[in-house]
Order: structure tokens, then C-alpha cells, then sequence
């Protein structure tokens, strides 16, 4: 059988598998009207589902769809595949994983240049496109795909359909917004469950294995797409592990980075600075740092935390929380739009000073600043620059 038969036997089993029909938010994000478009995100959070989601609902006849993940078989080259695909007719080509697959960068640029495709891929979140290998900055389109908000949990746990709201929407009209969602839905209800086992839609798929899924999720993070993407000895990644743990048990206040080093076993801050960004990269770590120092990553970071909530559940006996608000609340925003201040918790988009914390949390620590706001935990209704914690899950 030929490559392309394989691949189109491979292509139906998927979609036979395929049970999950809820639309995630990123659906109404991608401009599907582009000729190469990249689905980038963490490793659970549903890439794939969506990739099969979008093949089976897309109007192209199936003979001119091909679907196929890049370490599904031995692939001498991709550009092969594809040309192959496009010489029998075919129009829209989805590779899954992509980021297994040596140089695909070269690949995806020959396919792009030389192919009247609509080609979309997916890969890792660790994935950094290397322009030395084909330049695709000026030909990819890329999103970046994250777990599921607090919205789409509620919508998936009770099929109520809910409203997403913009960041500055919320802080004008969360009263408003408030009553609305609390004439829907007790948020309450599902707000516990959320941040234990509510960020990886698998949790779905089967509730009591959750968590030790998700420890083999972040272990395979580790141990394989981290090491395919970026330069580490195969008998270093134990101090990644190690960095998670301590992470995890560590309120983010209070890292030390001197502590960090002496813990996982290396003196060398430049190592130490590199293994934080691989797991930042891989979307197990969030790391907030002052923009005003710039991006590098041997930028001392201000705080450290886990990438979202879920994983604290995993890998703590007993999650702070405080550090889970926290976590919660830079887990809904985009990396680029949190920094650290001297004052509250997080800068939101370069202008608004965000303090997070519980329901009598006042004001003092933020006191006659501009633009400044309480986050709180535990309230349902918020009142002028007070505002429910919750309401953040409904931004995506």
C-alpha cells in the first residue's frame, strides 16, 4: 500500500474516534481564509480534536482532505507527501505534530512556494519557528491554543451556552456582567472542580484518571518534546522535574533562584535560566518578569508559577491559595500582556495595576494608584473597582 493509502486508512480511524463535538473558542479566532496557518498550544489542550474537527466539517470533498500526524509513520519528507497529495487532486493538508518531524520548517516553506495548498499544522508550544530554516514568518499565520477557560468548562459540564467578554469590557460593566452570568449559572457550583481538573478538556474523556493522565502529559512534555526541540542532555531532564516540584511547593514571592540552583545541582545561573524557558516554553511554567528590563530570558524572573491550576492539583499535596488565584488569573491572559510591578500583583497590557486575592481584600497595598483594581476570590457580585476573581474565566 502507498503512502498516501496509509495515510488516508490513518485519516478515517481518527475520524471515527472523533466523539467530541463542543466548539472551542478558538474557532472564531482563526482566519481559515489564509494558506498556511499554525495551531500552536500545550501538549492536552486539544489541538488535535480541533485539526479533525475542522477537516470533517470543512465543505472540500474528502479525496481532496488529508489529515495526518508528522510521527504517525516513518516520513522521508514531507514536501513528498504533499506533493503527491496535490499531483491526485487534493486542496487542504492538516499535519498534526509537526514539531517531530526534523527541519520541518524548510519543508513547510518548499510546500508554500511550490503547492496551491491550504496547508494548517500543529505543534508543541515549545515550537519556535527558526527563520534560518525557510523564513516562515512572512507565511505562516499562528495561534497559539490554550486549555479550556472557566466559560468552556461551564458550557461543557451543563451545555449552557455563555458569553465571552473582553478584558476592558469586564472591568467597566462586571456588575452587569455578573448579574447576567449569576442569572445563568451559580459559579460557584463548578468554580472547585475548575481549578483541580477543569484546564485539559481530556478531563472529559474520563474523570478518575484525570490526574494521573495529566502527570503522563507533562512527563511526556519533559522527557520527549522538550529534548526534540532544544539542546538538553537526556540525563539533565530530571532537573527539570525537579524544578516543577519545587515550583509547585514554593509560593511565588518567595523564589530563590540561588536555591533553585543548589536543589536541582548546578551552579551555572545561564543553565538554570535556559531550563526555566524550555518549561515556559513547553507551557508548564509561567514565568512574569519586568518588561522594562527587556525579554531575555536571563532576565531574573519576579515570580515563577505553574502554567495553570490543574497542575498544581498534580503534583502538591496542599495547592496555597493564594498562589492559586494567581495562577488562575495569569492562566487566562496572553503571556505578553502581564508584567511585574513593585505594587500589586500583575500589569495588565502595560496600564492596569491588578491585585488578586480574597474576599476581604481591600485596597491598601494599591492604594491611590491609578487604574487599579481588587481581583477577589469568593464574591459573586463586585462593586466599582472590586471585582470577582471568576469573571476571568469567561475573557476566552
Amino acid at each position: 500500500m502507498d503512502t498516501l493509502s496509509v495515510l488516508k486508512n490513518y485519516q478515517n480511524n481518527y475520524l471515527e474516534m472523533l466523539k467530541f463535538d463542543y466548539k472551542r473558542y478558538i474557532y472564531g479566532i482563526v482566519d481559515f481564509d489564509q494558506r498556511l496557518i499554525g495551531i500552536i498550544g500545550a501538549r492536552g489542550v486539544g489541538k488535535t480534536t480541533f485539526l479533525l474537527q475542522y477537516l470533517k466539517e470543512n465543505k472540500l470533498p474528502f479525496s481532496k482532505k488529508l489529515y495526518f500526524s508528522a510521527d504517525a509513520i516513518e516520513l522521508d519528507s514531507l514536501f513528498d507527501i504533499a506533493y503527491a497529495f496535490y499531483k491526485s487532486g487534493g486542496k487542504l493538508l492538516i499535519i498534526d505534530e509537526i514539531h517531530k518531524y526534523k527541519n520541518f520548517e524548510i519543508e513547510l516553506k518548499k510546500i508554500y512556494d511550490m503547492l496551491d495548498l491550504k496547508v494548517i499544522f500543529s505543534g508543541s508550544s515549545a515550537l519556535k519557528i527558526d527563520n534560518s530554516k525557510g523564513d516562515l514568518s512572512r507565511r505562516a499565520v499562528l495561534y497559539t491554543m490554550k486549555g479550556l477557560s472557566f466559560r468552556e468548562f461551564i458550557e461543557l459540564k451543563t451545555s449552557t451556552v455563555l458569553p465571552q467578554y473582553d478584558f476592558e469590557e469586564l472591568l467597566k460593566n462586571h456588575e452587569d456582567i455578573a448579574y447576567e452570568i449569576n442569572g445563568k449559572i451559580k459559579p460557584y457550583e463548578f468554580w472547585s472542580e475548575y481549578l483541580q481538573y477543569g484546564y485539559y478538556p481530556f478531563y472529559f474523556e474520563d474523570t478518575k484518571a484525570y490526574l494521573i493522565r495529566l502527570k503522563e502529559t507533562i512527563n511526556t512534555v519533559i522527557e520527549v518534546d522538550i529534548p526534540s526541540l532544544f539542546p538538553i542532555e537526556y540525563d539533565k531532564i530530571i532537573n527539570l522535574k525537579k524544578l516543577v516540584k519545587l515550583i509547585c511547593l514554593s509560593k511565588p514571592f518567595k523564589i530563590n533562584l540561588k536555591e533553585l540552583s543548589t536543589k536541582i545541582g548546578t551552579s551555572d545561573y545561564q543553565t538554570l535560566y535556559k531550563y526555566l524557558e524550555y518549561l515556559k516554553r513547553g507551557k508548564i511554567f509561567n514565568i512574569l518578569r519586568p518588561k522594562s528590563k527587556g525579554d531575555s530570558i536571563f532576565v531574573k524572573p519576579e515570580k515563577l508559577y505553574l502554567a495553570n491550576t490543574n497542575l498544581h492539583y498534580a503534583y502538591c499535596q496542599n495547592a496555597e491559595v493564594g498562589t492559586i488565584r494567581e495562577v488562575f488569573f495569569m492562566s487566562m491572559f496572553d503571556d505578553e500582556q502581564l508584567e511585574a510591578v513593585n505594587k500589586g500583583d500583575f500589569l495588565v497590557d502595560e496600564r492596569y495595576l491588578i491585585e488578586v486575592g480574597g474576599a476581604k481584600k481591600g485596597f491598601k497595598q494599591i492604594k491611590n494608584i491609578g487604574n487599579s483594581f481588587v481581583i477577589a476570590d469568593d464574591i459573586e457580585i463586585g462593586s466599582g473597582n472590586k471585582i470577582p476573581l471568576y469573571l476571568f474565566g469567561f475573557l476566552y
